[in-house]
């Protein structure tokens, strides 16, 4: 019988958290629920992973096509967010 106590970690194993930590002032993409997608330079985010990111391209599907916007700043609700992609860059789709 094992106990909780004595299960060992991996020393070398991030938390969810720690990976973001890791990111910020690098970019990162993101995809959103609505599938709009966001890459920008991640300043900060708090336990909600709600973020702060800087330097913004925004993609979004629209009926006329893709539209593309850009942003000197954003907040996005953590909420939102389906996926997280450190370094990554927008798709050329």
């Amino acid at each position: 019988m094992t106990s909780a106590s004595s299960v060992t970690t991996n020393p070398s194993t991030l938390l969810p958290l720690e990976l973001v930590d890791k990111c910020i002032g690098s970019r990162i993409h993101i995809i959103m629920k609505n599938d709009k997608e966001i890459v920008g330079t991640l300043k900060g985010f708090d336990d909600f992973v709600n973020m702060l990111l800087d330097d913004v391209t925004e993609s979004e599907a629209t009926p006329e096509g893709r539209r593309v916007t850009k942003l000197d700043q954003i907040l996005l609700n953590g909420n939102n967010i389906t996926m997280l992609v450190p370094g990554g860059d927008m798709p050329d789709t």
